[in-house]
């Protein structure tokens, strides 16, 4: 078997989706995509077409190396994001050669389902009880929402408090038998982070995601001593060698998205890492089905996962939902807060092409917003 064209399509409302052909008439589907910069991630895919045109699909290992290796220049989001969404497509064409799940070419399934959940509130973060309330009604067990929206490096007394109120009105739908997971998204410098963490130790978060940028990782060993709060990072870490430092900080948590960090190959590596340092694995993907598929396979197969972010009714999917792009959306169905294990070949999902195709025509032009603070700088989204 030979590999004979790769497509990528611009599918709305921010994903970018990668067909693999084959010369014996067998596809593989992934998601290279890099929310805000899809149309780069379709380049470097591109590029990257020009050696695998010809290749046995199977060389999984051999062409992750090659991809990742074999330009001078390495590593980086565009990149990792590109070859992650290939490595996804392989596998699902290897899952499909040999009629198994990908689970099961990565050692057999450790579990029966997974646990996933939902987003509340926003960029900015209201209504967050009412939201919560809904969710609970939904069937799910932990939802997920912002601290905030912008926040100054040292911010005022209401504004932290603003924070703790909003987690509080959540802690009180859900009870002590679910859990809330807060994400601080990079908005919050070292300092504001320590002064939340201690508040909301109370609360009993599930996690708290990304308490300090990527680029202050060396701040996370003072914040999880410093507090009992579960520290989660990983979004935008996109290797295991991003990884290797991080790790023994103190996090609780690791979470690479397998349409940044590398695909399921280099997942199931961070994840093998992250059990040495007793750390558990809730993969970041607030993308589309492919992505999901693909981060499910892993999570079958980890005995460290934790729980599973999916956009079912993210606020960036308006008028564009993850289930529309599959033929059969019962195997992505949550069931009580869970989705039970893929048993279909490869990725375990049937991509409803012809739905793909028509999106691609009208494609997409999505960016993040760009935040400032009232005196005019420049504020982390």
């Amino acid at each position: 078997m030979k590999i004979t064209s790769l497509e990528t399509f611009l599918v709305a409302p921010r994903w970018l989706f990668l067909r693999i052909g084959t010369d014996e008439g067998l596809a593989g589907w992934g998601e290279p995509v890099l929310e805000g910069r899809a149309e780069t991630v379709r380049a470097a895919v591109a590029e990257l077409s020009e050696y695998l045109i010809g290749e046995d699909p199977l060389r999984l290992e051999h062409h992750w190396q090659v991809l990742t290796k074999g330009g001078f220049y390495r590593g980086g989001p565009v990149l990792s994001s590109a070859v992650a969404g290939i490595d996804q497509a392989l596998w699902d064409l290897a899952g499909k050669t040999y009629g198994v799940p990908v689970h099961q070419l990565l050692g057999g399934p450790v579990r029966e389902r997974a646990r996933v959940y939902a987003w509340i509130g926003g960029d900015r973060p209201t209504q967050v009880a009412e939201l919560a309330a809904e969710q609970v009604e939904a069937g799910f067990t932990a939802v997920k929402m912002n601290g905030s929206a912008q926040m100054r490096h040292i911010d005022t007394p209401a504004a932290t408090a603003a924070v703790t109120a909003r987690v509080a009105a959540v802690r009180e739908v859900l009870g002590a038998d679910r859990d809330v997971v807060v994400d601080f998204h990079g908005r919050m410098s070292t300092a504001m982070s320590r002064r939340l963490l201690r508040m909301l130790e109370p609360l009993q978060p599930l996690f708290v995601e990304e308490p300090v940028l990527p680029e202050n990782s060396r701040d996370l060993r003072s914040l999880a001593e410093s507090s009992g709060v579960p520290l989660a990072v990983g979004e935008r870490l996109y290797s295991r060698w991003d990884f290797r430092d991080v790790l023994p900080s103190g996090i609780a948590v690791a979470q690479p998205d397998v349409s940044h960090a590398g695909g399921i190959s280099e997942l199931r590596r961070i994840a093998a890492a992250a059990e040495t340092y007793d750390v558990a694995m809730a993969p970041h993907c607030p993308l589309g089905p492919i992505a999901l598929a693909a981060s499910l396979q892993v999570d079958f197969a980890t005995p460290n996962f934790l729980i599973q972010e999916q956009s079912l009714g993210l606020h960036y999917n308006r008028g564009n939902e993850m289930l529309d792009y599959l033929l059969d959306p019962e195997p992505l169905r949550v069931r009580d807060g869970h989705i039970d294990r893929l048993t279909g070949p490869g990725l375990g999902i049937e991509i409803d092409e012809a739905a793909v195709r028509r999106a691609d025509e009208t494609g997409h032009h999505w960016r993040n917003p760009v935040w400032h603070h009232q005196d005019g700088s420049f504020a982390e989204w």
